[in-house]
């Protein structure tokens, strides 16, 4: 960027229109989307703030045509305003985006895929953001604690239904059908956001996907704990 030059002439290189996409706009207008006033998009870049100079880099960046953006821990040394517009703008991209960041909001709300460096070489993928690979997380332990009996448990629950009572026998066995008819919709949810088609076809249907196998989750974690705790009460 030239410091000598305004904003307008640094991002427009001169010109009255910036093209985005398909569309032409007013270099003026597409400023505004940046936060510069029009009188604002006139100063020299040089008595800037260094705030405004990252939004100038962000509006430079944006009208480069692309399919992919490669990015780095975004959120360094951004203020509030730049990074709620960083945000927006990344929301609106219609490409692919790969970030890394230590930034758990930023993840939280843009990204739809997080990769987990999980040690021992592996990396695990999960939908969503980073609370929600927490929760994932949370729930796979649950689960895992639950099933991973040892011999004696194993033992033990065998005779555990003979404890019971009849109610709580029902109950058993209800939770068992309710756990497997849980975890095979979980299973197509995943499947679904697996697909690659599946964010140009039907993008819209994400946040209510999202929304689903948080509850899934949620429920089938709450399920495993009271599955637990029965089988506890009969021995």
């Amino acid at each position: 960027m030239d410091g000598s030059k305004t904003v307008q002439e640094n991002v427009g290189s001169g010109s009255e229109s910036v093209t985005i996409g398909d569309q032409k706009k007013h270099i003026i207008s597409y400023l505004q989307d940046f936060l510069f006033s029009p009188e604002r998009a006139r100063t020299p870049l040089r008595v800037l703030s260094g705030g405004e100079r990252n939004r100038v880099m962000l509006a430079k960046l944006f009208l480069k045509p692309s399919n992919v953006l490669v990015l780095d821990e975004p959120t360094n040394d951004l203020d509030v305003e730049t990074l709620e517009l960083l945000e927006e703008q990344l929301m609106n991209y219609q490409g692919t985006l790969l970030l890394v960041s230590h930034d758990r909001a930023f993840l939280n709300n843009i990204v739809t895929s997080t990769l987990v460096m999980e040690g021992d070489g592996r990396v695990g993928e999960y939908i969503g953001g980073y609370d929600d690979w927490l929760r994932q997380k949370a729930y796979d332990e649950s689960k895992k604690s639950v099933r991973e009996e040892s011999p004696a448990k194993k033992e033990v629950t065998e005779n555990v239904s003979s404890k019971m009572s009849y109610k709580d026998r029902r109950e058993l066995d209800t939770l068992t059908k309710k756990i497997e008819k849980m975890e095979k919709r979980q299973q197509e949810l995943h499947e679904k956001l697996a697909d690659a088609n599946f964010y140009k076809d039907h993008g819209d249907e994400l946040p209510g996907i999202q929304q689903e196998l948080t509850q899934i989750e949620s429920d089938i974690k709450t399920a495993y704990d009271r599955w637990a705790e029965l089988e506890g009460d009969g021995v």
